[in-house]
């Protein structure tokens, strides 16, 4: 007889488990060439005293750069960072023969700071969370 796999929560150990093998087997489905494109590129905003006050966490798979959270201290937002962390992440694109960066924020968050710096809407999903808008932005690196 058969014992059916339980369905629990993971560890941190196996999430990368998991990360890894889906990974391996999009490996093989994509050109040669792209198969090893994956890279964890995080990017810190520091003060005088070494403290973060902003960053970048993101991961360049294939032929694009996927920005998965861009944060910036309240007290330091207007000021620019968040434009530098951009445009250096679309340098490290450039540099690394990427053909896009995608994004995605919330209606809460900021899609009109986006829009200024020339990212495209490319999808929204309302309701989401409930009484909110996902949004989802794409620029092209050239």
């Amino acid at each position: 007889m058969t014992v059916e796999p339980s369905i629990l929560a993971g560890t941190k150990e196996e999430s990368e488990y998991i990360r890894r093998r889906l990974i391996e087997f999009n490996a093989k489905k994509v050109p040669a060439h792209l198969a090893s494109r994956y890279e964890e590129i995080n990017l810190a905003v520091k003060d005088e005293e070494g403290r973060v006050v902003g960053g970048m966490l993101a991961v360049l798979c294939w032929n694009w750069i996927e920005v998965d959270i861009l944060w910036v201290h309240e007290s330091l937002r207007g000021m620019g960072f968040g434009s530098r962390l951009l445009q250096r992440i679309e340098v490290i694109a450039k540099e690394k023969a990427c053909t896009f960066v995608k994004l995605n924020t919330f209606s809460f968050q900021a899609p009109e700071f986006y829009r200024k710096n020339g990212y495209a809407e490319i999808a929204v999903i309302d309701g989401a969370p409930l009484g909110s808008r996902h949004y989802f932005f794409k620029k092209e690196i050239g």
